[in-house]
């Protein structure tokens, strides 16, 4: 009988494969080629340049070639996945599907290459032969022991790394979710018993990487088809079999797992059976890592031993033992120190960043891409998610100091916290941009209240907060709300201990806070028992009257809700002394760098003095972000063009701003595709007085700006960094409900800088 939920999957990938275009690969251009000046560079006569500083240093090449971030990832399709040896072609898919990994999670180009050759030899000599192509070499997929004389041929003859995924990727993350396990359990891998089924390449190397980090051989029993590995045994032995035979005669699983601490499986399914697991050392540790079937299914694990610490290769169960979560990064870190080879401290250090990484609290964009999953250390949270992105810096990182620190290093790096942040910024997009600003903000300690505290995006936020900043978060929310929600998501912060709460139900200071929104609102129509109710339910106008009485220094609000709601109040309350909403400017940051935008909320329809002084304000919080403003009054009308409509506002507003002579480049009016193209605004208006594409779209209608917002979040997938409120001075932002947790963090990073910073 037909499965219809495989059926459905069935054909999901396959139209995952095949539209809207066949495979899951492309080749992308990475510098122009418009005319005839860029092909004379990039092709004859200029590229004869490049060849001859290679010819006279060999180095040369990972500086004019991409070979230095090329991985070539190599099969014979003897061994792919659990489908066997299904041939070179069939194997593509799988091949495709690891390029596209590399270049997701590590931003590492990778060319598959799948290879009609079965014998190991020749399979070694064409794979040596590509060594002036490549940075290094993934082989995948190459059945066992085929796999052994190809990498070890490969590792002797070329001076690139070379490494093998399904034997040393599998080690490497078994190594971190077994030195986590051992942690949980309250063991060490000096005194265990160890068990394993199957002597393939991935079980073979999964045993000698836990050697490394301290199992004793002779407590390593290994069993296969035919029984223990043992002294005197002929049938189907191979020297890295040998390597864990134990003294005495043929033996069973049974006759071996009793006191186990540990089962490893690497075999097929239905191998281990609950009796088995019955007889383990308590808590029992099971690696059930056969795909798609394990050696059993947790579930009967559990029904045996309740306690028990499980992990699988499957991504339905906790646990998951990817790959993915170290040969991304491990290739990561060997290319840019120009690592010769992929060695033990490398890999070593790979495991320790992975387990690690899996102790700290989980990052919000993990939590985000497993919704649903509590991802807190412990039996069921062993290794982090692949999706966790801080995986990048923290194990490339790792893996770089280990080849210099081993001398396997030809590129090593002056600075690794450098280089950590570069990386960073690589997975964070707004990393980079936001550093002046994190800076800045660590000068002052200040104090951020956040109007819907219970959200899980905001208690996200504040773990991180006083994680990475000076900065003091104050949640406004019902405190066993928050302390249930920080248990669930396995956030060590708690109310009261670690952050302040304000609970709209119950707060000490809610007379003063209703008689203080009272003053100020009791001649616009507000009574004392209206002031009563709105701070009782109002979280915005809280967090107002907080920082109006001086006990915050700024207020987030925003996650739900309609951004003008939010703004009513912050105006009613923080409007005074001559602070008013200028306008709100977006950050959007994309492929190609980043551009502002603005207004998008505030002034739906603007005046001429409102646009500039939306422009000015524009331009003093670009420079907070280390970045030249350049800005441009953009409309349907260019220059003239038209009389009435926005184009009439702009121009007005283009006076203003002449007549104050302000200290940045603008210009205007213009449609967008001039302020963006420098040369088709020569070709316009020749003599305009900006120089380069502008970096500020400053709009007439907020239609118009929310629109282009959106637009390039949605399409063109900028990564916002905003709304920012201006004219407030910075005691007040307003950010919407799309809004991330990281988004969230550089929101109070920004609310956290001084006034001084920015004027």
């Amino acid at each position: 009988m037909t499965d219809p939920t495989r059926e459905t999957l069935r054909e999901a990938a396959l139209l995952y494969h095949a539209e809207p275009k066949p495979g899951k690969l492309e080749i992308r251009a990475t510098k122009p080629l418009a005319n005839g000046r860029d092909l004379a560079r990039a092709y004859s006569p200029g590229v004869a340049e490049a060849c001859l500083e290679i010819v006279k240093d060999e180095t040369a090449a990972s500086r004019y070639t991409a070979r230095a971030n090329l991985v070539a990832g190599v099969s014979n399709g003897t061994a792919v996945l659990g489908l066997g040896d299904i041939g070179a072609l069939a194997s593509k898919p799988v091949m495709e599907g690891k390029a596209v990994l590399f270049k997701t999670f590590a931003g590492i180009d990778c060319f598959d290459i799948e290879v009609n050759e079965p014998d190991p030899e020749k399979l070694a000599e064409i794979i040596c032969a590509l060594e002036p192509t490549f940075g290094a070499v993934n082989l995948e997929d190459i059945k066992s022991p085929d796999c052994f004389i190809v990498e070890q041929i490969c590792r002797a003859r070329m001076n690139i790394p070379v490494f093998h995924d399904d034997q040393h990727g599998t080690a490497i993350v078994v190594g971190a979710a077994a030195t986590n396990a051992l942690r949980v359990a309250g063991k060490s891998f000096e005194d265990i018993k160890l068990v394993s089924t199957g002597g393939g390449a991935a079980g073979i190397a999964c045993l000698n990487m836990l050697l490394k980090l301290g199992l004793k051989r002779e407590n390593v029993w290994l069993v296969d088809l035919h029984g223990l590995v043992h002294e005197g045994r002929e049938v189907d032995m191979t020297p890295q079999k040998a390597a864990f035979a134990q003294p005495g005669g043929p033996a069973t699983l049974d006759d071996v797992i009793e006191g186990a601490d540990i089962f490893l499986g690497l075999s097929g399914p239905d191998v281990l059976k609950p009796h088995h697991v019955a007889r383990m050392s308590d808590p029992p540790i099971v690696f059930a890592l056969a795909n798609p079937m394990p050696e059993i299914l947790p579930d009967a694990v559990r029904e045996v031993a309740p306690d028990a610490i499980i992990a699988t290769g499957r991504s339905d169960f906790p646990n998951q033992v990817n790959n993915v979560l170290c040969f991304p990064f491990i290739f990561r870190g060997a290319l840019d120190v120009g690592a010769t080879e992929i060695n033990d401290a490398m890999q070593i250090a790979c495991i320790e960043g992975i387990a690690e990484l899996a102790r700290q609290t989980t990052s919000a964009e993990a939590a985000a891409a497993y919704q649903g999953e509590k991802l807190t250390f412990g039996r069921d949270y062993l290794i982090p998610k692949p999706f966790d992105p801080r995986l990048s810096g923290v194990v490339s990182t790792a893996v770089a100091k280990a080849a210099m620190e081993t001398g396997v290093a030809v590129r090593p790096l002056e600075d690794l916290d450098a280089y950590r942040r570069r990386l960073d910024a690589s997975v964070y997009r707004s990393a980079l941009l936001m550093r002046p600003v994190f800076e800045a903000a660590a000068t002052a300690r200040r104090r951020i209240v956040f109007a819907e505290g219970e959200d899980e995006r905001v208690l996200r936020t504040a773990q991180a907060i006083l994680e990475e900043t000076t900065e003091t978060p104050i949640l406004i929310g019902r405190p066993e709300v928050i302390d249930r929600r920080c248990e669930r998501m396995g956030l060590e912060i708690r109310p009261d201990r670690d952050f302040e709460i304000v609970n709209p139900e119950n707060d000490p200071r809610y007379r003063d806070y209703w008689e203080t929104y009272h003053g100020i609102m009791c001649r616009s129509g507000v009574t004392p028992d209206l002031a009563r109710a709105i701070m009782r339910t109002n979280t915005t106008a809280i967090g107002a009257v907080m920082v109006h009485r001086e006990e915050a220094d700024s207020l987030i609000c925003g996650t739900f809700g309609e951004y003008r709601w939010h703004l009513n109040y912050v105006s009613q309350v923080l409007g005074r002394g001559g602070l008013r909403p200028h306008g709100a400017l977006s950050l959007m940051i994309l492929e190609d760098g980043p551009l502002f935008i603005s207004d998008t909320h505030v002034h739906a329809e603007p005046t001429p003095a409102q646009i500039a002084e939306t422009a000015i304000g524009a331009a003093r919080h670009v420079r907070r972000f280390g970045i030249e403003p350049n800005i441009a009054l953009c409309a349907q009308s260019q220059f003239g063009s038209m009389t009435d409509g926005s184009g009439a506002r702009l121009r007005e507003a283009m006076a203003l701003l002449d007549a104050e002579a302000p200290d940045f480049s603008y210009e205007g009016e213009m449609n967008i595709d001039a302020a963006l193209d420098p040369e088709l605004r020569a070709r316009v208006f020749p003599g305009n007085r900006m120089k380069g594409a502008a970096n500020v779209l400053v709009f007439a209608h907020a239609d118009a700006a929310s629109g282009v917002r959106n637009i390039l979040k949605m399409r063109a997938k900028g990564l916002e960094v905003g709304p920012i409120l201006m004219g407030m001075g910075n005691r007040a932002h307003i950010v919407t409900p799309s809004i991330t947790a990281r988004g969230l963090l550089n929101m109070a990073a920004i609310a956290g800088t001084p006034v001084a910073h920015y004027g």
